[in-house]
């Protein structure tokens, strides 16, 4: 009878082996964050998350809605790449650049209403419930004479990311 079981058990044994541990826990009990990676694939996609759930959150809050914008999302992979090359979440190029002088770079002739940068290995949707939690950040966001945004990131290596979200009013342009 045990010859039967013992093939049973180290099978179940073997089995649960395969089973996910559940996420790690850091010392306070929470789950550790994982590494969010971002694949060549997925940019339209993040893209057109951020965009939907910027103007879900823009709707709630009485705000007309805004949309992607080429010239500012260069300035904002512009300003992401040159973040993670100076290894510091700020708001001036490593050429001394401010957000008014990337977005006039990369042609945008609006007016320049904010700009959110962040460092993390979280998702676009983690990092922006991370920028509505902070007054400065969700003042941009919800700015209700944004009519653009322009959204990008740089993922290292190692799995940071470093995020960058520009919004502007585009006035009159072309």
């Amino acid at each position: 009878m045990i010859r039967v079981f013992l093939p049973v058990i180290v099978l179940l044994v073997a089995v649960s082996a395969c089973a996910p541990a559940g996420p790690r826990l850091g010392p306070d009990g929470r789950p550790l964050p994982q590494v969010y990676q971002i694949r060549a694939g997925d940019a339209d996609e993040i893209q057109f998350r951020m965009l939907d759930s910027v103007n879900a959150l823009r709707q709630a809050a009485g705000a007309p809605g805004v949309e992607l914008d080429p010239r500012l999302r260069a300035a904002a992979a512009t300003h992401a790449r040159d973040m993670s090359i100076q290894n510091r979440p700020w708001h001036f190029g490593s050429d001394g650049s401010s957000p008014i002088d990337r977005v006039a770079r990369a042609g945008y002739q609006g007016e320049l209403l904010g700009e959110n940068i962040s460092e993390s290995y979280e998702s676009e949707l983690e990092t922006l419930a991370a920028w509505m939690e902070m007054p400065e950040t969700r003042s941009v966001i919800l700015d209700r004479r944004a009519t653009d945004m322009g959204f990008a990131w740089f993922q290292e290596p190692n799995g940071k990311i470093w995020w960058t979200m520009v919004l502007g009013e585009s006035g009159l342009q072309g």
